[in-house]
């Protein structure tokens, strides 16, 4: 079974990448280094509660969503309701 933050890592790369933002984009936007991003996505890294909220702010989506471990697509259906 998948660790907490491998699946985290996986839920951040999915939202990143469907916003269309290279790892240094999200690094930049969130004055987060762009290895530190690199290591979240790996699961290498677990995110503190203020990297959270501003890797949630960058991305505009709520923090909660990134521990919805749905596919990017079902987990936004909500939002279109």
């Amino acid at each position: 079974m998948p660790k907490l933050q491998q699946l985290f890592g996986k839920r951040l790369r999915q939202i990143r990448m469907s916003k269309k933002l290279t790892q240094d984009d999200l690094a930049r936007i969130t004055s987060l280094s762009s290895s530190f991003i690199s290591t979240l996505e790996r699961g290498v890294n677990a995110p503190s509660f203020s990297a959270l909220e501003a890797i949630a702010n960058a991305l505009d989506v709520e923090v909660r969503v990134l521990f919805d471990f749905r596919p990017v697509n079902n987990a936004f259906e909500h939002l279109n309701q």
